[in-house]
């Protein structure tokens, strides 16, 4: 074992012991602390024990471990943990030395801490690690940014223990400065809650209205991943529905029915808010999680509130294959609106992001994964000023082609009762941005009309506004809120 350690962890939950491993599998020493100290002896003493780790039982001894420049970094909860982390590893450190918070921090928060620490003369590291506990272990998505300074320090270690793709390439890359990496990995997460609410959709859909069990849709769904579904949430939920309880049943019937959520869906769907951006698939997806937390008062309100009873008289598996054309197409909605959203974000912060290097780093390792990024990567390395994916060749061939399916399905849930608000918001934006004209100009009417907030003219040129006296009553005065 080296006097000196490589890296430094702090942390060891689930994902910190599986990176550390990888890390130490790939030949490098790494120095171990955890606040609850017996945790680093639980550790070397169990899957660690005959490893290249050094323990630690406290922070000035795992700064003492490190070779320089020190690289230390934490995967603790994000908040208030990372801050008092940072705070007492600052007077321990030297200028050049880097810290690195792999956790699921708040891109602002990043911002903030990448200018404090270098403000001390330190490098700061906000990265994305994507993949849960086999991809830590096995090779994870890693999205890095921060103190460009940093990386290459970092580089070898980071790009050893991501996942590959493409005979060898990483799915780890720089991504921008400050806090574009955590941004970059909360639109990571904001997709992944799409790509599982259109998923238990479909599930919804074949369960209710079809009248197909777990066992069923377990074949359903391993023969979507073998073609352009192909992806790791197909993959396990083929899985999940074959995993039988011990009384042989589906154990997945047996689960209650109330999502949980760490909150980096919420916050994407807030920023593009901020942003001006039609998150709309995701939103519905963070708001259908919230919806069925609500359990006590759904079960009320089924005994109280009617709908249609399910009921399907066609062909069953002509209607499974439009259902597989419908989840596919929305979730090249997700995609093209995280990706609409991310574009946006480097115009706010002026980041560099490199949008098909993105699409690369999560063909592998994280949760993501699909086989279609490599043509989203392909479409920005042809286009690299690309407005919105849904304006590529590939997009467009296959939402067409998907469009009447898409219909289909949308129809049925909605005449049977069944709920399908990812699939049926991603039609709809859809067929929001393929019209010229919105009925917002009548929006724009009503705005002037209570509040005098003025409208722009489809004969006048853009950006000379407008107010009408619509009642005789008002005045002449106009207000200076109008926005688009």
């Amino acid at each position: 074992m080296k006097k000196l350690a490589d890296i430094g962890l702090i942390g060891l939950a689930v994902m910190g012991e599986n990176l550390v491993l990888n890390m130490e599998g790939k030949g490098y020493t790494v120095a171990l602390f955890n606040r609850t100290i017996e945790k680093v002896d639980t550790f070397v003493e169990g899957r660690g024990k005959g490893k290249n780790f050094i323990p630690a039982h406290s922070l000035e001894e795992l700064v003492g471990a490190l070779s320089k420049p020190r690289k230390v970094m934490m995967l603790v909860k994000a908040g208030k943990p990372v801050d008092d982390f940072i705070d007492k590893l600052v007077p321990l450190l030297e200028p050049g030395d880097i810290i690195i918070d792999g956790g699921n921090s708040h891109f602002p928060d990043t911002i903030r801490r990448t200018e404090y620490v270098e403000s001390k003369g330190l490098l700061y590291v906000g990265t994305g690690v994507s993949g849960g506990e086999e991809g830590a272990l096995l090779g994870p998505s890693l999205m890095p940014g921060g103190s460009k300074e940093a990386w290459p320090l970092i580089k070898d270690i980071f790009q050893s223990i991501a996942a590959k793709v493409d005979n060898g390439v990483p799915c780890c890359d720089w991504v921008g400065e400050d806090g574009a990496g955590h941004f970059v990995k909360m639109v990571h997460n904001g997709i992944e809650y799409g790509d599982m609410q259109i998923i238990n959709e479909a599930y919804h859909l074949m369960k209710d209205l079809l009248g197909m069990d777990a066992f069923e849709q377990h074949e359903v769904f391993k023969e979507w991943n073998k073609g352009e579904l192909d992806s790791y949430l197909i993959e396990i939920t083929a899985d999940i529905m074959a995993f039988e309880d011990e009384d042989g049943s589906p154990l997945v019937e047996k689960i209650l029915d109330t999502a949980g959520q760490k909150g980096t869906g919420k916050w994407t769907a807030i920023t593009a808010l901020d942003l001006g951006i039609p998150l709309t698939l995701i939103a519905e997806s963070v708001y259908s999680r919230t919806l069925s937390a609500q359990k006590d008062l759904r079960v009320k309100a089924s005994k109280y509130l009617s709908g249609p009873k399910p009921s399907f008289k066609g062909d069953k598996q002509a209607f499974v294959k439009d259902l597989e054309q419908a989840v596919f197409a929305s979730k090249l909605i997700s995609y093209a609106q995280g990706y609409d959203l991310m574009m946006e974000a480097a115009k706010e912060h002026n980041w560099n992001l490199n949008y098909g290097g993105i699409a690369h780093m999560w063909r592998g390792g994280c949760i993501i994964r699909s086989a279609f990024l490599k043509d989203i990567k392909e479409a920005f390395e042809h286009n690299p000023g690309l407005e919105n994916l849904l304006l590529t060749p590939y997009f467009k061939e296959k939402l067409e082609a998907a469009q009447d399916s898409w219909r289909r399905v949308s129809a049925a849930a909605i005449e049977n009762g069944i709920p399908l608000p990812a699939i049926t918001s991603a039609l709809a934006y859809f067929d929001g941005i393929r019209n010229d004209r919105l009925p917002a100009n009548l929006l724009q009417a009503q705005r002037d009309y209570f509040g005098a907030h003025t409208y722009e003219r489809v004969d006048k040129p853009r950006g000379e506004y407008f107010h009408t006296n619509w009642t005789g009553r008002g005045g002449e005065t106009s207000s200076t809120t109008y926005e688009v």
